[in-house]
């Protein structure tokens, strides 16, 4: 488990002799500067190897420049010292985004998109698994170079299942499992070639199966969420679940999972957000997908249904959203400080912050003695807190 201390004073109580200290130091030092060198040559790879794509235009030049710069890589990345690898891997990565790329577009060009979506269902998978067998089998110089080629294989594979959804007008269930079965595989990649944040990843199509999401336009992103408390439920399911493995799976199934909880706690988050403004309806989403379809064109009928199923439905009040996303927001918080689960920790605060800004100026702002209680009501529970600890602790 990754914990924050204070060295300084842990040398300085005795509990760490200064070269135990200095040893941490070093290797905090450098996972941090490996993330960084990860996240520069990805960012560098993807634009090198568009640009050179857009650049170059011509597809038989992009395919013999792609193959080049993959053969250099390979050769280099077998061949020299593990200081000049970074190379080999720019290389090879380049050339291999610049086939993918160069065929991707190709595809796009000369096929309908049906034709396309098939086309890149297929080679995706084959892709992958020719990719996946290397991995399995290839030297750990070329891990890096194989573990992208299955994601940039399972990214095919989900584009060209999107786009056959697209072609063909999907919607309602085979939205929903695609959607599923997209988080399901994006998860697992991330475990296979252990990158956090491909797992984080598998959170946005996850959420797209009751279609949260977000959308942007002219200098502004929003969040959606036409079914908060079912999207709430779900993300509690998640969580639940991946708490579940990291208390009893290995160290790199408990760090994936961890992720996962986390963004889905975002998620969850932003949902109680989308009903302490306007409520829920649970279902209204569904229902009105199933009136339009029945009553195509005919909106008089689509309304009448809507107020009909209102009539019956579920409604849950904007004030008991912000009073559970209080009570819980609170309780997250306390947990994750006292099991040391400071990305939990941090996303509690957060999300509070949020929560009392959002409701001072749509649901208390002129009434002080609310702010009052609430204020006066935190002291005591602070001091609870610190009480239990000092106990359990």
């Amino acid at each position: 488990m990754a914990v924050v201390a204070d060295l300084d004073t842990l040398v300085r109580d005795g509990v760490l002799t200064p070269g135990q200290a200095d040893t941490i130091r070093a290797r905090s030092r450098a996972a941090m500067i490996t993330l960084a060198v990860n996240v520069l040559l990805a960012g560098g790879v993807l634009a090198a190897a568009a640009g050179l794509v857009v650049l170059l235009a011509d597809t038989v030049t992009v395919a013999g420049v792609g193959l080049a710069l993959l053969a250099i890589g390979v050769i280099v990345l077998a061949s020299l010292a593990a200081t000049l690898r970074i190379f080999g891997h720019a290389a090879a990565l380049i050339g291999a985004g610049m086939l993918i790329g160069g065929g991707v577009t190709e595809a796009l060009t000369r096929l309908e998109p049906s034709g396309a979506g098939l086309v890149f269902l297929m080679a995706g998978a084959v892709l992958a698994l020719v990719a996946l067998a290397a991995h399995q089998t290839s030297p750990s110089a070329l891990r890096f170079v194989t573990g992208f080629l299955i994601v940039a294989g399972v990214g095919l594979h989900l584009a060209g299942l999107y786009l056959l959804g697209q072609a063909h007008e999907i919607s309602g269930a085979p939205v929903m499992l695609l959607n599923l079965y997209a988080a399901l595989l994006v998860a697992g990649v991330g475990w296979l070639v252990d990158v956090r944040a491909l797992t984080a990843l598998a959170i946005v199509p996850f959420a797209q199966a009751l279609d949260t999401g977000t959308f942007y336009f002219h200098a502004a992103y929003v969040f959606y969420s036409p079914e908060p408390t079912l999207s709430i439920l779900q993300m509690a399911a998640a969580i639940a679940l991946c708490l579940w493995i990291m208390a009893r799976r290995p160290e790199r199934d408990e760090r994936h999972a961890g992720m996962f909880a986390i963004m889905a706690f975002i998620v969850a988050n932003l949902c109680f957000l989308v009903g302490s403004l306007w409520g829920d309806t649970v279902g209204e989403s569904f229902a009105m997908t199933a009136l339009r379809a029945q009553h195509p064109n005919d909106w008089e009928a689509v309304w009448a249904g809507r107020t009909a199923f209102h009539d019956h439905a579920l409604h849950i009040p904007e004030g008991v959203f912000s009073l559970v996303w209080a009570a819980l927001l609170a309780a997250c918080a306390i947990w994750a400080a006292h099991t040391l689960r400071r990305g939990l920790f941090n996303a509690a605060v957060t999300f509070g912050a949020i929560h009392a800004y959002t409701q001072a100026f749509e649901s208390f702002g002129d009434q002080p003695l609310t702010w009052v209680i609430g204020g006066l009501a935190a002291i005591p529970l602070a001091w609870g807190v610190w009480r239990l600890n000092q106990q359990f602790g």
